[in-house]
Parts: C-alpha cells; structure tokens; sequence
C-alpha cells in the first residue's frame, strides 16, 4: 500500500469513526438549558396534538399517562379526512380557558393515506418564495386552505372571548410544516384575524419537518417554537421531503447516503443556498440517552436560536424513527417538565416573577443576536433588526384594514376572507 492510499484509508476510517459515535446530544451540546416556564406548555400541546388521532375523548382506547387532561366540551371543531378531501391533515379547533389560549392542532403523516404523501411530493427545490424567503409549495398550500376554511372561526372565538387569548398553531411532523407556515402567513394578515398581535400568535411544531429558508427560520423564531426529541430523523434530513417518501421502502439507505454526502458540503455553501430548508423557528432539544448508553436517562431540555449546525448531520441511531413518534414526545416532554420544576424548586432564589422577565429579556436578546449573526453570514435576505420587522408588519397591518374598508367585497368570496 502506498502512502496516499494509506493517508486516505486513515482519513476515511476517521471520517467513519466520527460519523459512527455522533449522537443526538452533540447537536446542541453547547446549548444552554431551557426554564421550566417556557417548556411548560409543550406537553399539553403534544397532548392536543394526539387528541386529533382520537374520534372519542370521552373513551379513547389508549391515552396518554394521565389522560388528554382535556374538557371535550371546549372542543370547539373537529374535522377529519372526508371533510378536507385531502388538501390538508386531520386538525381540531380546542378552547383552553384555563391558559386563555385558542389551539389548532393538526395530526401527522398518515402512512396509508395517499392525500398525505400527495402534499409531501407537491415541492421542488427552489419552487415556491414566502415573505423573502423560500417554503415548501404542497404544506403551503395546504396552509392556505386550512386558513381559507378556519379563518373566519378563529377570528370569532378570539373576539367572543374578549381578544385577550392566545392563538396556539400546533402540529406534528407533517402537521407541523402546515402549522409554521399558516403561523407566518396569520401573521403578515393579522388584520384577518381581527387585528390580533403578533405576541399573540405561538406556534409549536413538534418533531418538525424542514420547510422553510434559514432567514424565516430566523426571522420567526420569537413566534415559532421546534420540538425534537434526541436522535429524530426528519429535523435532520435536508434532502427534500419528496425524496425522502418516494425512498420510503429504503429509508435507512437514503439516510446513509444523506449522511455521506451532507457531511462533505461545507458549511458556507450550506448558509449561502437561499432555497436549503430548514427547521423553523426556536430549537428545544430533549436530550435523554449519551453514546453507548443502555436505556434512557432523564431528559434535559436545551433550547437555542442556531444559525449555523441548525441539526445538519443525520444521526446513525436504531431510535432515529421511534424518536419521531408523538406518543413518546409527549412522554419525554412530560418527565422534562417534572424534572425542571423540581430541579427550580430546589435552587430558586427569586420570585417566580422577577425569574420570569429576566428569561423574557434573555429569549429577547438571544433572538436579536441569531438575526445579527445571519446577517453576519450573508444569509439571502436576513433581517437585521426586530424594529424593522415590527414596522413591516404595523405597515402591512394598517394597509390591510384600508384596503378592507376601501374595495368591501373584493377581499372575500361568498362573504368568507379569502387568504390565498
């Protein structure tokens, strides 16, 4: 063997060395650890979210721990596959008037439903732009419609309840691209939805897909929040989604090619292809297993805005699909919980309230500094500032409600605000 060949096995066998021991953990390793005040509502939302798989509340056949710790007399719309014809996921309408919030969750990819993949394959590279940035066309459109159909409801439980609750976007992996994308579109029309403010909007995306640009990544990341559990392979996969299910019979080999052939671009040409999709929003990790461990630890949440190694590495783990699944999402995010409330209580040295508005203050900077950083990078069309943002959208806002009032009808179809 000469000594190039002997060079290139050594360098390779590193490369495989590395790639093999790389755990889920490694992504946010530097991450700083989440509050229990900010984590708390991700449970419930998980909850919501498997409420959708269930046509019965009053006597589901399996439950999660503790029940939904739902009242089905808030349940305020349920729709299923026969009433979207598949232009959108299953969802439900729910009002909690315990956290003053107006949720829609919408159910992930069903895999015996041909609608569903029929969304995932409706996308090219480079198809279709949002607000400065680039999404994917099918869970857009399916977007569109879902707000075409519920516009109009959201905005009249909202103003019966005297405009003061929150409006909660949820969704799980199909869902949850459907959910980020309706969050962006809600919020540059929020005349249509009553004026609401831009603080009063959430979205949780749980075990997201990748679906929109890294500058709206960025940008929506103080509205969005992404929910991932250790090693889950869709955050992770940048090959686009049509790929990724038309290779659905031999998803570990495409993962393995995946791996390949992302490890070896680099990082600059990542940042600087404008239509690369990403996870939207704020990133919480729950972190629960460590290289070569047996079983599961306890989890820990990592919370963060990244802007470059936003989950660019497939993890080569046998829990990289059962880690997608909601019902153990739901599981981890609840134990999460528990142990930071406990771990809080054993070292606060504060009143809750003043512990609450430094986080705020700290989400705040933290949101300023990942738009800085992008900009930085020369990402395509990065914002630089939050202040420019909040003019943009006062701008569209009250240029909105005049159009309104100057053209009446021409803005809706049958009497129904039509958002396409």
């Amino acid at each position: 063997m000469s000594y190039f060949e002997y060079v290139a096995v050594l360098g390779f066998s590193r490369w495989a060395w590395k790639r093999c021991t790389y755990t889920g953990s490694d992504d946010s390793q530097s991450w700083p650890t989440a509050t229990p005040q900010e984590f708390d509502p991700v449970p419930r939302i998980c909850r919501l979210i498997l409420a959708v798989y269930k046509t019965d509340l009053l006597n589901p056949k399996c439950s999660p721990e503790g029940g939904y710790r739902l009242d089905p007399d808030c349940l305020a719309k349920r729709v299923t596959y026969e009433d979207t014809q598949g232009r959108a996921p299953p969802y439900i309408i729910y009002v909690d008037h315990e956290h003053k919030e107006i949720v829609l969750a919408i159910r992930g990819l069903n895999l015996v439903k041909e609608s569903d993949y029929k969304l995932l394959l409706d996308n090219r590279l480079g198809m279709q732009m949002l607000d400065d940035g680039y999404v994917h066309h099918g869970l857009l459109r399916s977007a569109t419609w879902l707000l075409n159909q519920e516009g109009e409801t959201l905005k009249r439980i909202w103003i019966e309840n005297g405009r003061e609750y929150t409006m909660v976007f949820a969704g799980h992996s199909l869902g949850s691209g459907v959910a980020s994308l309706l969050t962006i579109i809600a919020i540059n029309q929020r005349e249509k939805l009553g004026n609401i403010p831009r603080d009063k909007i959430r979205c949780y995306a749980v075990a997201p897909a990748r679906c929109m640009s890294l500058n709206l990544a960025v940008k929506y990341a103080d509205v969005i929040s992404s929910v991932v559990l250790q090693d889950d392979f869709l955050p992770r996969t940048p090959t686009p989604l049509e790929d990724i299910f038309k290779s659905i019979f031999c998803l570990p080999c495409l993962l393995q090619w995946t791996c390949l052939r992302d490890t070896l671009i680099p990082e600059g040409r990542k940042l600087r292809d404008p239509r690369r999709l990403y996870v939207p929003g704020r990133i919480y990790h729950i972190v629960e297993r460590k290289f070569c461990s047996c079983g599961r630890y306890p989890p820990e949440v990592r919370t963060a805005i990244p802007v470059e190694g936003r989950f660019e590495h497939i993890v080569l783990s046998c829990n990289a699909t059962s880690d997608h699944a909601i019902i153990w999402i739901e599981r981890e995010a609840e134990k999460a919980k528990e142990r930071m409330k406990e771990s809080s209580a054993e070292t606060i040295t504060t009143p809750p309230k003043v512990q609450k508005l430094e986080r705020l203050e700290t989400i705040e900077k933290e949101h300023k500094d990942a738009l800085q950083r992008a900009a930085s990078l020369n990402i395509p069309h990065a914002v630089t500032t939050l202040e420019q943002e909040h003019k943009k959208d006062e701008a569209v806002s009250s240029k909105g409600t005049s159009l309104a009032g100057a053209k009446g009808k021409s803005h809706s179809t049958g009497g129904r605000t039509n958002w396409d």
